[in-house]
């Protein structure tokens, strides 16, 4: 099978499990030392088996396959031809021209997976050619994701002039409880050492992904309707359809409360993430987040191996993934990076909106119609993923400058409403608040029948909004979260398209029953996601 986007990326990183590199490459090649092992000929003869087994082989137990040999010498070599042609493959894809056309980094993905499956996974990204003989794994780390970061120091940034990676928590939804607890265990305390150590390698966490949305869950305290949006229902990756509850301290809203309260604590946060969101997708394709003709993503989801399968072409609860947008002064790995370790980034639900978000002492109410607000925001303060300095005054209140442009594709669905995100520590106890600034509900919706959007909406929203309760001995952040008009969702898409008829459920056709299932979600209202603007008192 093969696709085309329809709207270019301009960078991209392929992100392979570092932990069956070599072990997939052996079952693939025939002559190969362990080539013909049991382990082997199930995956080739039965690969949904093979998935499982060894997938659960290191994420259980963390060990590797006796055909891997002493050591796993034969698997960690067979690694390193891998490894060797993913280098090469981003090297081919990067135009080093000053044209900019494409940038594409080295990467791979560390996937742990304690408590019986909890997604500890982190996407490893290397600022450039420069990165370890051989990606680090589980197999070498253990579960630890401080052990990780430790090993990074020593093989990368310490062990090999011009190395730098940041690694980027996904899927916190399906942690388990562990994505944001200490890197040492669940039992652990995040402490001094390991808060430094953490934020020199965690800068960004992913919100939303082909598994679901990670920014925050619906709590009765502090209510938010907008939470209620893509979320799976079980916390660890194995039981993602069971009925385990999830955990509050899985979604990336409370780990940001919590990483400001740590630094009153520790003197650093930990827990200080810029937001992105990515595809996750298991075919090769990046960036393929339409909502109509979704073709699945595989991996976790329906298998594809031989071609979309009939009916819905992934699990109900899935979808086509996010997108990550950097600002950057090209489009280059240095500056692209340095983006990234400043966290001046967000993510989109999967369309491509344009989001402006600044913070600073002295923000005119005009600015939302000076032609130059950018240049404006930043001479005036600081961008997403920045600090506050230290207020000009004792009575200075701090004010914020958002801007929305509707995604430039024909036919996109226009802006509904913008809204400012905060947190902070009050005491010993953590808050929240949402405040819309501009726009708001407008009785937008969607004819399931067809799919044809209702009502009006925005090209452009903007604000600028000053925080009546700002307390400058209380630590706080906010970010900007934009929401679109509703429209079809990626399975509701599909069932109309296949022209399922749910009053006559007896001619539904084969796979498509789940359009009719009361869990089905019909409509989805896409989003962006600013990283936040953090103050400290001094």
């Amino acid at each position: 099978r093969t696709v085309q986007l329809h709207r270019p990326l301009d960078f991209t990183v392929v992100t392979d499990h570092a932990e069956q590199l070599g072990e997939t490459h052996i079952c693939k090649t025939p002559g190969a030392q362990g080539h013909d092992s049991l382990v082997c000929r199930i995956y080739r003869g039965f690969p949904r088996v093979a998935f499982y087994l060894m997938n659960a082989r290191y994420a259980v137990l963390g060990t590797r396959w006796g055909f891997c040999g002493d050591g796993g010498e034969h698997c960690l070599s067979a690694a390193g031809t891998i490894w060797r042609e993913t280098q090469s493959a981003a090297e081919e894809a990067y135009d080093r021209t000053p044209a900019c056309g494409f940038t594409s980094f080295v990467g791979y993905e560390w996937t742990a997976g304690p408590g019986g499956g909890a997604h500890l996974h982190r996407n490893v990204i290397f600022r450039n050619e420069k990165v370890p003989d051989l990606p680090i794994s589980v197999m070498e780390t253990g579960f630890p994701a401080i052990n990780l970061w430790r090993a990074l120091d020593a093989q990368c940034q310490g062990g090999r002039p011009g190395c730098e990676a940041i690694t980027i928590p996904h899927n916190s939804n399906i942690g388990g409880g562990y994505t944001f607890a200490s890197g040492r265990g669940l039992e652990d305390e995040i402490d001094a050492e390991e808060a430094i150590l953490r934020q020199r390698y965690d800068r960004l966490a992913e919100v939303m992904q082909h598994k679901g949305d990670s920014e925050c869950m619906l709590d009765p305290s502090a209510p938010d309707e907008a939470c209620a949006f893509e979320k799976l229902t079980s916390p660890r990756m194995i039981s993602y359809f069971g009925a385990e509850p999830l955990r509050p301290t899985d979604f990336v809203r409370n780990a940001l409360k919590r990483g400001i309260a740590l630094e009153d604590k520790l003197g650093t946060n930990p827990l200080k993430y810029g937001m992105i969101a990515s595809t996750d997708t298991h075919l090769g394709t990046p960036g393929l987040t339409q909502e109509r003709g979704h073709p699945g993503h595989g991996g976790g989801g329906k298998p594809a191996r031989e071609g979309v399968p009939p009916g819905l072409p992934d699990n109900l609860l899935f979808g086509p993934g996010g997108l990550a947008v950097l600002w950057a002064e090209e489009n280059s790995r240095d500056a692209l990076f340095e983006a990234m370790l400043r966290r001046e980034v967000y993510g989109t639900s999967g369309t491509r909106p344009t989001l402006r978000f600044f913070g600073g002492w002295d923000y005119s109410p005009e600015l939302c119609d000076a032609p130059d607000l950018p240049a404006r925001g930043y001479a005036g303060g600081v961008p997403m993923g920045g600090d506050l300095p230290d207020p000009p005054s004792v009575a200075a209140v701090p004010s914020f400058v958002v801007a929305a442009l509707r995604d430039p594709e024909p036919g996109a669905s226009p802006l509904q409403r913008v809204e400012i995100i905060k947190g902070w520590v009050e005491g010993d106890s953590l808050h929240e608040a949402v405040i819309l600034v501009a726009g708001g509900e407008n009785g937008a919706d969607v004819d399931l029948s067809n799919c044809q959007r209702r009502g009006a909406g925005a090209d452009r929203l903007c604000s600028v909004w000053r925080d009546p309760d700002f307390d400058p001995e209380e630590s706080a952040f906010y970010y900007a979260r934009v929401l679109e008009n509703p429209t079809c969702r990626w399975s509701q898409w599909a069932c109309v398209d296949a022209g399922v008829d749910c009053s006559d459920l007896a001619r539904v056709g084969d796979g498509f029953e789940a359009c009719c299932s009361e869990d089905h979600r019909p409509t989805i209202r896409e989003r962006a996601w600013s990283s936040p603007i953090w103050f400290s008192p001094r």
